[in-house]
């Protein structure tokens, strides 16, 4: 028993050390935790300068915060453009997992905008970085409304950008939360979202990149004698004797003429109909299961004369440069701890070293900010009208009290002068 729990406990250590082996091997191509010098890796972008348009970058912790010392870069004005930028030695992910990863925090409580990020490819002029910039990827969350609430994972082949067909849902709070796209060399993927997976997939079926592999059959046509329909009428079925004639409405046989309807002025009177009870409205024989039917007929399926497949579909061969670049109705989004790397494993132990570390304290932060927020509201509401009220009448009271306290006082005064004057006569 004593040897199986040695070799137990060399298997679990032999595990962890391949692990730590895995993460030691792991290639970082960009990593910004936003602490002192970030300023000098990014490049805050001129576009919209000129208009007076462009947003300020705040570098804070946020209003909540898991310590003061976690700080990122925030949106500070509402109504502008935002656009910055940071360069790296440029790579290739051919035959490589690319990873990219960052956390973001919408503290305006975002009711329509993004917090993506883009990563572009060969030469960029980071002081013109804006909407127009061509990008290679750009993913991040997107909220508006209550119908958008998804993550962007926008893929750019031969000069066009293409979004996910699938449905990934997005984080709508006030907290950060950490967006992890993985791209792999067999052209499959995979987004995570606070370091649990929302979406996994293949590039083939999960964005339009190439023409499908396979059509239906243009030439196909369904045989006239295919049939289709699962439910036919009963031919043994016939209509009962007389269903024609049923009346779909009957004078209302509780309706009674008015006592003082003249017929010869108002004309002969007739009862008011009603629907007839007896009514089943058109025959229609019931149905039965056809006995021939053969289901929903589809062409057949044939190579696609137009697919040329790509082997380096998932390529992006000049990557150099990491970029925000938003339009905010509302600021106050918030962006931390980008990564760009070659190991999922590593990007699950930075996501576990930042956002896991300080989620429970921020969460805790929030939590006290919002109660203090609610306890401000509170003093600013109008007193209750029923209080109002009760307040009134106890002014009314004690006015009416006081009144007749100066009656009663005028009536003393009068009464002594009185008694004085008798005294003075006497």
């Amino acid at each position: 028993m004593a040897m199986a729990r040695s070799k137990g406990r060399q298997l679990l250590l032999a595990l962890a050390l391949s692990s730590l082996v895995a993460i030691a091997s792991a290639t970082v191509f960009f990593e910004e935790r936003f602490e002192d010098g970030w300023e000098t890796r990014w490049v805050k972008s001129d576009w919209k300068k000129d208009e007076n348009m462009a947003g300020e970058w705040n570098y804070t912790s946020g209003k909540w915060n898991g310590g003061p010392d976690d700080k990122g870069i925030q949106t500070s004005e509402d109504y502008r453009f935002y656009a910055i930028s940071a360069e790296y030695p440029e790579f290739s992910n051919k035959d490589k997992t690319l990873v990219f990863q960052f956390s973001v925090k919408h503290e305006q409580k975002l009711d329509c905008g993004g917090g993506y990020m883009k990563l572009l490819s060969g030469e960029v002029d980071q002081k013109k970085f804006g909407g127009d910039t061509p990008y290679s990827i750009m993913f991040g969350p997107d909220i508006c409304g209550y119908s958008t609430k998804k993550v962007h994972a926008i893929l750019t082949y031969n000069g066009s950008n293409h979004l996910i067909k699938k449905d990934v849902p997005c984080e709508t709070d006030q907290l950060t939360h950490v967006y992890t796209f993985v791209l792999r060399p067999d052209a499959t993927y995979t987004i995570l979202v606070d370091n649990v997976e929302k979406q996994s997939g293949s590039l083939y079926s999960d964005w339009d990149l190439l023409p499908p592999k396979q059509i239906k059959d243009p030439e196909a046509k369904k045989p006239e004698d295919w049939e289709d329909k699962e439910y036919i009428p009963d031919p043994e079925d016939k209509k009962p004797e007389g269903y024609d004639d049923i009346l779909k409405e009957i004078p209302d046989p509780d309706a009674k003429k008015p006592e003082d309807w003249d017929d010869e002025e108002d004309g002969e009177w007739t009862a008011p109909t009603m629907a007839n009870p007896e009514y089943k409205g058109p025959w229609e024989p019931k149905k039965i299961k056809n006995p021939n039917y053969k289901g929903k007929w589809k062409a057949p399926m044939i190579d696609n004369p137009d697919f040329k497949d790509d082997p380096e579909l998932y390529v992006f061969p000049n990557l150099k440069y990491v970029g925000i670049e938003l339009w905010q109705v509302k600021s106050g989004t918030l962006f931390d701890n980008v990564l760009i790397c070659d190991d999922p494993e590593y990007a699950k132990k930075v996501a576990g070293e930042t956002w896991g570390k300080n989620k429970d304290a921020e969460k805790a932060a929030f939590d006290e900010a919002e109660k203090k927020r609610e306890e401000e509201e509170a003093k600013d509401e109008p007193v209750d009208s029923d209080i109002e009220d009760e307040d009134d009448d106890a002014d009314a009271d004690d006015a009416e009290d006081d009144s007749d306290s100066e009656i009663k006082a005028d009536e003393s005064a009068e009464s002594a002068d009185s008694k004085d004057e008798a005294k003075d006569e006497l």
